[in-house]
């Protein structure tokens, strides 16, 4: 099922947007300089931090809490276990040994999906064609359907009958120690928990469940949902082998600080040894810092684009000619964008790296100088052209 919606907006218009996409672009393209900035001096800091715990870091044993290591930076692999019972009595759900217990709740219900094309027109305006569809999916969170364009053919109940959660041990022991809560919330090793019978569901709703696919289902045929239908499922944390490094505080631990204000608090699954949970994290903190400048250059490049897209628009009274002024201005946006990014993460290195920022300042300086060389001669070549004519 669809539905299609034809909008026009006039050149006029469109100028007033570009206009006011001036102000957005300018804020984002102001935005990337302190985000590139500090992104560089958060590198540094945590690899700094990393390097300082690697040089301090003791490897223990979990059976046993030797005082001398009170304080200290502290490494140690363990099976983690709880002997707490987790239920949630109104499905009749009771597992022993576990630490999280998690119920999630899916109802079948109506999903919009939304494909917009614009086309521009001679004289600068544009035709939008948008085309609504609509779909039934199981979906954990409700979609407004009041918010629909259709919204009178495809209603979807406002509320569920159940919601999902999270039940959660107490106290979670490795070895001698108790975890503390900051790395009890970082076992999330689901696994799905089979449904096999309705004997211990809650009698005020037995009536309403059946079972199917390893869930509670509510509605009529399961084979053949309907919108309102629900199906509910539960999955489990067991005890598991962890690595942890922390600081040793008593019987439980809490993150360290270095020297230099660092923190450090590192998981892993598993039986690993410090030096590689040092060296992953160390590998995600260089990745980070890739990823963290890529946004920074992508958002000072979305901002010049903004600022600059009101030429095209300006052009676009002739579309043929827009989309050549799109396309110098896209390119003259990313080009900017690369050359300040580049600089201000240079100037960045030379506080917190100097010899590397002396040498990417030079890559910097080459590329704005190949830019305005292509500019002037730009410029010449147009001159030397205009003069063969008159002449």
């Amino acid at each position: 099922m669809s539905y299609t919606e034809i909008t026009t907006e006039s050149w006029w218009s469109r100028i007033k947007s570009s206009f006011k996409n001036i102000i957005l672009g300018l804020i984002l393209f102001l935005v990337a300089f302190p985000l590139l900035f500090w992104n560089e001096g958060r590198a540094v800091y945590r690899a700094q931090t990393l390097e300082e715990g690697i040089r301090v870091v003791t490897s223990i044993e979990a059976n046993q809490i030797n005082k001398k290591n009170e304080g200290k930076l502290i490494h140690l692999t363990g099976n983690t276990e709880s002997n707490e019972t987790l239920s949630d009595i109104r499905f009749g759900i009771s597992q022993d040994n576990i630490i999280k217990l998690r119920r999630l709740v899916k109802m079948y219900q109506w999903q919009e999906h939304q494909d917009s094309e614009t086309t521009e027109k001679l004289g600068g305006s544009t035709e939008t064609v948008t085309t609504y569809n609509y779909s039934k999916n199981w979906d954990s969170s409700i979609a407004n359907s009041n918010n629909f364009k259709q919204s009178e053919e495809h209603q979807n109940p406002s509320t569920m009958l159940f919601n999902s959660g999270i039940f959660q041990v107490k106290q979670v022991t490795i070895g001698a120690f108790t975890l503390p809560s900051s790395l009890v919330s970082r076992i999330n090793n689901y696994q799905k928990l089979p449904i096999t019978t309705l004997e211990l569901v809650s009698e005020e709703i037995r009536d309403k469940l059946q079972i199917y696919d390893n869930a509670y289902y509510i509605g009529e045929n399961p084979a053949q949902p309907q919108i309102g239908d629900l199906k509910i499922s539960f999955e489990i944390v067991t005890p598991s082998m962890i690595s942890i490094i922390v600081k040793q505080v008593g019987s439980t631990f809490s993150s360290y600080t270095t020297k230099i204000g660092g923190k450090i608090e590192l998981f892993e699954y598993g039986n690993v040894s410090a030096e590689n949970m040092f060296q992953h994290e160390q590998e995600f903190n260089v990745m980070l810092t890739w990823i963290l400048r890529a946004v920074g250059f992508l958002i000072m490049f979305i901002g010049l684009s903004l600022m600059f897209g009101v030429l095209r628009t300006l052009a676009a009274v002739i579309p043929f000619i827009a989309n050549i002024v799109g396309f110098i201005g896209g390119f003259v946006a990313f080009l900017i964008a690369l050359i300040l990014s580049l600089i201000t993460i240079a100037i960045a290195w030379f506080v917190y790296r100097p010899l590397l920022g002396i040498f990417l300042l030079i890559i910097a300086g080459s590329l704005l100088y190949g830019l305005l060389y292509f500019s002037k001669s730009a410029g010449t070549e147009e001159t030397i052209t205009i003069t063969e004519t008159v002449g």
